[in-house]
């Protein structure tokens, strides 16, 4: 803004009313004729010019208001008789200040769109008022909402406005503002773009509200990230400032595999992190005991605040109940109470809990009415996941011998996992009174008594998941239908539901509430159903299946894969509102299929492999009169929308323009037996479908162009999977950047791999995932490349890959973040003892696939306790011999190595661990 012009009278002005000549300061000097006044009122309409504006306003209500009017029109100046004065400044602030002034209450308010505007005016033309009341304003949008209810970008131009025109208030409630709302702040495209100082400030803030650590550290290194590619910052002051952003973070919180993750951009800060985590997992009550004494606790606390609505902690199992504990205490108790909860909680014991009481009225979570209802007693949770890995062990397999033996590490004063019948004295009680949705995924030891105990859940019970809950009987699921009877969605896969649970579902329901519907099914359990899942349940009949699918009205997610499910059956189904479908491996055809598919317009996932009978024009049911219907491709392609596709047979789609628009929404695509891709279908799939995300292909036929283009062209792509294809790839298919890509698959496609290319592909896309089979010319440096290039990886599955594991495992063991591993014919140098080290050495591992032909001493040692909390599952192959190769993995000797057959497997030992026992069974076949 600038100072006042010369001023000179107006003829026409009354003596109350002074006209106000504006110029914006900003416009070029111009001789044209100022235009004529206007009244104030006009001022909410568009201006007639943008640079400069004659209105006509009250003298006394200026000076009232205003120090800059008083002095200028009440004080000595020569214009403070005068009826025409002329002031140079910021027009649009200027304008903003006057209605602000003139304009009703009810009329004008202010709001991020004018705030700026009007301080800047207010500021300039000393309007004490409106200063107060745009401080008032900027103070209550933080308090009097807890969500984000101004933009981020009007936040960053205030705070970049503030010290230049020495506003203190503004500083003061930005950081916490955008601490308060962290979770959308990161969210928004203009985060990046958040000054230095004010995201130091925010991180710094007691209000900072995440969900997890890892994200504000994701945030954190998004933010360096983008800082260094600008020209704003030199190089010296981006590395400081990304020094100082990540010293705020609380790695001792991060995940494991996240923390790995960050040693191939941040090397030092990545392994400070996993250091600190490994250590926690060795002894964390030890070091939170040192860190209580040292009164250092905040590095080790969960971000818990007023405004948190959820916290991640998954990936860290570091993280026990001494976490919790500590980030809850109130952070004025003494050191020495401090340390005795922390000793307190470690040896199960609440002793000091009352003393804690009384020392602390107030917790960091106002609606829970002590640390005990954080624990043990929070009656607002509606769902429970109890999942674990599912038992590789189905019952299709040929089980030579099986036996456990009870883990010697169990406490028998442990309650298990599943809610005791204890915990049900009352159908009311509050710990489970509001559970809606129970997850039991896995749970290969719950029982019928179990599930009768989960009935008392029936007030409130609506979603249920006991797939390869392989102990449950169909009974035992039949007594659970019918004590619950709000359930509307249920995963039963792979376990006895059968004709018994069928005809529960289709059965009157007493107390049904549509009593008067017009339609008779809807007295039935099953016509309310939104989602059923039945993969593998091999119990059901050909009638009690069409029964059930008759009854199923509304249904939106239905999976009947691997089941009887045939034309009979499906030709009885009416239902109209499906969004996910899953027929794989039945004996459906499209005389069935064609109807579901024309009713149901909103399907947006359709998975029909293994469907051999779609190429058939007649299934085993006559087409009803009228009912025509035309070839797989003709059908989906003219109805749906697709976002999740599994196909084979019959999928045979000969032009692009065969799956456009249809497929323009595809994210995950899989193509396997009973058609093959033209390439130019293939090559086109980043066209077709340019949001994929995840594509597998099996026994397709592939190609360098065809595999560089998706990975060039495919900029969603997280998942590559290729099994069995043909074609002659070479290298030059993976020298491409694909920075999106984490898990990649290369099933017997890929013999030619060196280290070099490993070394590569390290490079190019970062990895949590990898699987390699066939891959011969690897060998034990392998390992290192791996470990180094991609130190977050997850998964590991090597087979039939050179001679990687010759000289053992170390590099391997490096992988701080591997979930599962397997490894088979990758060189015989695996130690006796590499069950024990690599659960000693790798936490998170579940799952560890070994062969014996790979001993380096005939045999590996196993134990029967696990010293890590996450160890399911560990198989042992071992393979036929012949006399011509008895000290080889491989059948007959052949002269070039790389025409060995793959080999045949004997059978598997299996080792399988529970939360009371150790399972071990000999399979016949290979797992």
């Amino acid at each position: 803004m600038s100072s006042a012009g010369d001023g000179e009278d107006g003829g026409g002005a009354a003596a109350d009313t002074v006209v106000l000549e504006i110029t914006d300061a900003a416009a070029s000097p111009s001789s044209a004729p100022p235009p004529p006044p206007i009244p104030v009122s006009a001022l909410a309409a568009p201006l007639p010019s943008p640079t400069v504006l004659a209105v006509r306003a009250d003298r006394s209500r200026l000076i009232e208001s205003s120090s800059y009017f008083r002095a200028l029109l009440g004080g000595s100046f020569s214009e403070s008789g005068s009826g025409y004065v002329r002031i140079s400044c910021d027009l649009a602030a200027a304008v903003q200040v006057l209605r602000y002034l003139f304009e009703p209450p009810a009329s004008f308010a202010i709001s991020h769109h004018n705030f700026l505007p009007l301080l800047e005016g207010a500021l300039f033309l000393a309007v004490e008022s409106l200063l107060v009341d745009c401080e008032r304003w900027f103070r209550t949008v933080r308090s009097r909402n807890p969500s984000m209810v101004v933009p981020l970008d009007f936040i960053i131009e205030a705070w970049y406005f503030a010290p230049k025109h020495g506003v203190t208030f503004v500083e003061d409630v930005c950081p916490g503002y955008l601490a308060q709302n962290f979770v959308q702040v990161i969210s928004s495209r203009s985060f990046v773009h958040i000054p230095y100082d004010l995201l130091c400030s925010t991180i710094e803030s007691p209000n900072l509200t995440v969900d997890s650590e890892k994200q504000l550290c994701e945030a954190i290194l998004s933010w360096v990230s983008a800082s260094r590619q600008s020209c704003e910052q030199s190089v010296s002051n981006s590395a400081d400032n990304q020094l100082s952003l990540l010293s705020k973070v609380r790695v001792c919180l991060l995940p494991l595999g996240f923390a790995a993750g960050t040693k191939r951009n941040c090397f030092e800060f990545g392994n400070n992190a996993v250091c600190m985590i490994l250590n926690l997992l060795k002894d964390s009550l030890q070091t939170l005991l040192h860190t209580v004494t040292d009164d250092n606790l905040d590095s080790y606390r969960i971000r818990l605040t007023e405004y948190s609505k959820k916290i991640v902690l998954s990936g860290c199992p570091q993280l026990t109940t001494q976490f919790l504990y500590i980030s809850a205490l109130p952070t004025d108790l003494d050191a020495v109470f401090k340390r005795t909860i922390v000793s307190d909680v470690n040896d199960g014991c609440l002793n000091h809990y009352n003393g804690l009481v009384k020392k602390a009225k107030t917790l960091s979570f106002r609606n829970f009415e002590d640390l005990q209802c954080l624990l043990l007693r929070c009656p607002w949770i509606n769902e429970i996941n109890l999942s674990i890995d599912t038992s590789i062990i189905l019952s299709k397999y040929s089980i030579i011998s099986s036996r456990s033996e009870v883990r010697r590490d169990v406490n028998r004063n442990l309650s298990s996992y599943y809610m005791q019948s204890g915990l049900y004295g009352t159908s009311g009680n509050p710990v489970f009174s509001n559970i809606s949705k129970l997850i039991l995924e896995g749970r290969n030891d719950i029982t019928d008594m179990n599930l009768l105990e989960i009935s008392m859940l029936k007030s409130s019970l609506c979603y249920i998941n006991i797939k390869h809950c392989t102990l449950l009987t169909d009974d035992g699921i039949s007594t659970l239908l019918l004590n619950c009877r709000k359930m509307h969605s249920m995963v039963l896969s792979y376990t006895s539901f059968g004709n018994h649970s069928i005809q529960t579902l289709c059965s009157l329901d007493p107390s049904d509430s549509f009593s008067y519907h017009k339609d008779e099914h809807a007295h039935v359990m099953a016509f309310r159903l939104q989602e059923l899942h039945l993969e593998g349940c091999e119990g059901i009949s050909c009638a009690a299946m069409s029964q059930l699918v008759s009854n199923m009205n509304i249904v939106k997610s239905l999976c009947l894969r691997e089941t009887s499910l045939a034309d009979g059956a499906l030709c009885n189904f009416v239902g109209s509102s499906l969004e996910y479908l899953d027929i794989s491996e039945t004996v459906v055809s499209m005389v069935s299929l064609a109807p579901v598919i024309r009713r149901n317009s909103n399907l947006s996932c359709l998975k029909t492999a293994g469907c051999r009978n779609l190429l058939f024009e007649q299934g085993e049911v006559q087409s009803t009169s009228g009912n025509k219907y035309g070839r797989f491709l003709q059908e989906i392609t003219s109805t749906c929308y697709l976002e999740d596709v599994e196909m084979g047979w019959a999928f045979c789609p000969v032009r692009v323009d065969d799956l456009i628009p249809s497929f323009s929404k595809v994210r995950r695509m899989t193509v396997g037996l009973g058609t093959t891709l033209p390439e130019n279908i293939l090559h086109a799939l980043p066209e077709i479908c340019p949001f994929l995300e995840s594509l597998v292909l099996r026994f397709q036929v592939i190609s360098d162009r065809v595999v560089r283009n998706l990975l060039e062209s495919s900029t969603n792509l997280q998942v590559l999977c290729l099994h069995y294809c043909l074609g002659n790839l070479t290298s030059f298919s993976f020298q491409t950047m694909a920075p999106a890509l984490r898990i990649l698959r290369l099933q017997w496609v890929t013999p030619w791999i060196t280290n070099d290319d490993l070394t590569i592909l390290t490079q190019n896309c970062n990895l949590v995932e990898l699987l390699l089979s066939g891959c011969k010319l690897l060998d034990t440096s392998s390992q290192e490349i791996i470990s180094s290039g991609w130190p977050n990886l997850a998964c590991l599955q090597l087979e039939e890959c050179g001679q990687i594991t010759l000289d053992g495992v170390d590099s391997i063991l490096d992988c701080k973040a591997l979930e599962e591993v397997l490894l088979r014919h990758t060189g015989r140098g695996i130690g006796r003892t590499i069950i024990t080290d690599a659960i000693r050495e790798l936490p998170l591992l579940r799952k560890l696939a070994l062969d014996l032909c790979d001993a380096s001493e005939g045999g590996y040692d196993t134990p029967n306790v696990p010293e890590g909390k996450m160890m399911r599952s560990v198989r042992m192959s071992r393979c036929k011999k012949s006399a011509a190769a008895a000290r080889s993995c491989f059948g007959e000797a052949s002269s070039s190595s790389s025409n060995r057959k793959p080999v045949q497997h004997r059978e598997t030992i299996v080792l399988e661990w529970s939360s009371r026992q150790l399972t071990t069974t000999v399979v016949e076949e290979r797992l």
